[in-house]
């Protein structure tokens, strides 16, 4: 999978992507990110990104030209399978479903945003636009992080196999329903700490037995912690449409 990230501000990047999974899946040839510096496209020899809004008020709005400029240098060569996605609080909020249908294009343009915004005619340029929470932040370049992190782990042969299917917000079968839940609870050694016992069930080694323990204790968790998953209906938990 190819990553074309459009930024202002490159070198914000460096540190976040340069240890751990998302460093071996690049030394690995299974992800490449590559940024594209909007101000190489800017206007004049001062290399102007953005302008004052019409109409007035405060702060500077990014210039369509600018984006649209910057757009098509990530799209040349680009294969077929891209998506063209605008990093904005107003887009559809990020969750792990959308990780793992973006995880299936061959090539994801993220383009962040600055200042007051981008020009509203940019989102006709992209596919969608993406929100990571209810709140504001100062530029697109931690979303653009959250998602190629989030993108990134699920590719093939990035971690192991079974990980991320058993990870919170993934899709469980129980009693022939489909749930989403968060993740059963973790434990390693020590056996006994402060007085408090690993469940006696993980040391046997009866993988049937343990599969369902994992399988209730994360609809436990998920009823505990995030109902809003879940809905109650004449007294039976079923998946929340």
């Amino acid at each position: 999978m190819k990553i074309s990230i459009l930024t202002l501000f490159p070198e914000m990047f460096g540190g976040a992507f340069d240890h751990s999974i998302i460093k071996k899946a690049q030394e690995k040839k299974i992800l490449s990110i590559s940024y594209v510096n909007i101000r190489d496209f800017g206007i004049g020899k001062h290399r102007i990104v953005d302008d004052t809004p019409y109409g007035g008020g405060a702060g500077m709005v990014i210039r369509v030209d600018v984006i649209a400029n910057a757009l098509a240098h990530a799209t040349r060569h680009t294969p077929h399978a891209t998506r063209r996605i605008l990093l904005d609080p107003q887009g559809e909020k990020f969750t792990q479903k959308k990780a793992q249908e973006l995880s299936k294009y061959d090539h994801l343009i993220l383009i962040c945003g600055r200042y007051e915004g981008v020009d509203e005619r940019v989102r006709k340029f992209v596919d969608e636009e993406i929100s990571i929470g209810d709140y504001v932040l100062t530029g697109g370049e931690i979303p653009a992080m959250v998602i190629t992190d989030a993108v990134c782990r699920l590719l093939p042969d990035v971690i192991k196999e079974e990980s991320p299917k058993n990870e919170s917000f993934s899709n469980h079968t129980l009693d022939a329903k489909r749930y989403t839940l968060l993740e059963y609870s973790q434990y390693t050694r020590p056996p006994i700490f402060n007085g408090k016992k690993v469940p006696i069930i993980l040391t046997k080694g009866d993988h049937q037995k343990i599969a369902g323990w994992r399988n209730q204790e994360a609809l436990k968790k998920t009823k505990k912690k995030r109902p809003d998953l879940l809905q109650l209906e004449s007294g039976k938990l079923i998946q929340k449409r």
